[in-house]
């Protein structure tokens, strides 16, 4: 089946959007980019990420060469003869949890104008249940005159770190519709993917993102009480986490225990769920649970070294990793903000080094802390190492350098990434991971 080329108008160019309309435009659609930040459309238009995602830039440029992916901050020319308008805009948290949909309606009623009859409008921003027929109600309430159009959900279940390759070779692509006629296009929209579509209600696709987003994170915070009881009993959390996930069952993914999860979604979106359950009177116990273990998980390292130091005031502390995970620069609810502020109550001078994120971290943590360029940088005559984010980079560190740069080679391995067979050849190295029990210098009982 030879593929049908569309014009498609995606309004919102941050993670999902730019990712999203990259990835149609590489399979071939015209795809305009629609950005209110005129900034980052010039960005843009220069070929330039305003992200960092592996394999996107390239992608960008690629398709602005070919012709088939353009970006404006005009509404009326990114939406002239727009067949598909994919609203893939911000959808922040209130204080409460709830979801802000003031960027999604505002949206919904600029779009309304440029509507042509028979378009189909298709949200991919995570939205509470119930949304889309507001925002179809929005629509008409502000066209100049009626029109058919349809509306369509269609959630997003990106990684940050893998935006493009998740796009490209999805697992799933969910599509929630009113109409067969509306949901056969979308389905037809991702026809070079050959991937497993699923056709449901609108509220059902809604629901799905929601309830995908909490599962992960549920296991997440499962994996880390389990680490954190595995320390205390001596039993090894990687052990476990090996023999329960070859569970088919259970599945070995997102049982890596740690610092905890961050992010634009997880965090988001598990209290967005909560918000969600308590507005329609139910419980949800589990929830609250998940979201409370991983609130304290960060600090977790925090305590290991006050028991190993008792006073820190004074120590020098090298936080390797800002991000919330590696492969991004997003800083969003990241492990790192948490740990150095308490880090910095406790007195100690932090210096932090991150190979992507440092910018971005600076307008989070602002000059509270230091940025070393690079990794020795960082670990010149600290007191203490804390890993916190598994870049590929940090992976690979010679440990018998460690030893030879830092005041005190005791290292707290949030995410126990260091090869403990090589932690144990070096006699100098104190070593506290998750989950594990620690390796302790010669004298330190």
């Amino acid at each position: 089946m030879s593929l049908i080329k569309m014009n498609i108008a995606v309004i919102g160019t941050g993670y999902v959007g730019l990712s999203t309309g990259v990835c149609l435009a590489e399979i071939g659609h015209q795809v305009n980019g629609i950005d209110v930040d005129e900034a980052k459309i010039n960005e843009l238009l220069q070929g330039s990420s305003p992200i960092y995602e592996p394999e996107l830039e390239p992608l960008l440029q690629k398709n602005m060469k070919k012709g088939n992916l353009f970006f404006t901050t005009s509404l009326e020319i990114g939406l002239k003869d727009a067949e598909i308008i994919i609203l893939a805009v911000g959808t922040p948290q209130h204080e409460d949890g709830s979801v802000d949909l003031s960027y999604l309606f505002g949206a919904a009623k600029d779009l309304a104008p440029h509507l042509k009859n028979k378009s189909i409008v298709v949200i991919k921003s995570t939205v509470p249940v119930g949304t889309n027929h507001q925002v179809k109600k929005l629509i008409e309430d502000h066209l100049p005159h009626p029109i058919a159009f349809d509306m369509i959900s269609n959630p997003e279940f990106l990684r940050q770190g893998s935006a493009i390759s998740d796009t490209l070779h999805p697992d799933r692509i969910i599509i929630g519709s009113l109409e067969s006629s509306a949901a056969s296009k979308v389905e037809a929209m991702y026809q070079p993917l050959h991937a497993s579509i699923i056709h449901t209600s609108i509220e059902s696709a809604e629901m799905i993102k929601y309830a995908s987003n909490a599962f992960l994170a549920t296991k997440i915070s499962f994996i880390n009480q389990i680490a954190n009881l595995c320390e205390s009993v001596g039993a090894d959390v990687e052990d476990v986490a090996m023999g329960m996930g070859m569970d088919k069952r259970i599945g070995a993914t997102f049982l890596q225990a740690g610092i905890g999860y961050g992010g634009s979604c997880f965090p988001k979106d598990t209290k967005a769920l909560l918000h969600m359950a308590k507005q329609n009177g139910h419980h949800f116990s589990q929830l609250n649970e998940t979201i409370a273990i991983n609130d304290t998980q960060p600090l977790l390292l925090v305590k290991k070294a006050v028991n190993r130091f008792t006073d820190l005031k004074g120590k020098k502390i090298a936080l390797l990793g800002l991000s919330f995970k590696p492969e991004t620069d997003d800083m969003r609810e990241a492990p790192s903000i948490k740990i150095a502020q308490k880090l910095l109550e406790l007195g100690t001078v932090v210096t932090a080094y991150d190979p992507i994120a440092i910018d971005r971290a600076k307008q989070v943590l602002g000059n509270s802390i230091h940025y070393a360029n690079s990794v020795w940088e960082a670990l010149k005559d600290a007191d203490a190492l804390f890993l916190l984010t598994e870049w590929g980079e940090f992976k690979r560190i010679d440990v018998t350098r460690v030893t030879g740069l830092m005041k005190q080679p005791i290292i707290f391995d949030g995410r126990n990434c260091f090869d403990t067979d090589k932690i144990e050849a070096c006699e100098k190295i104190e070593y506290y991971p998750v989950g594990k029990k620690a390796i302790l210098k010669e004298g330190f009982y």
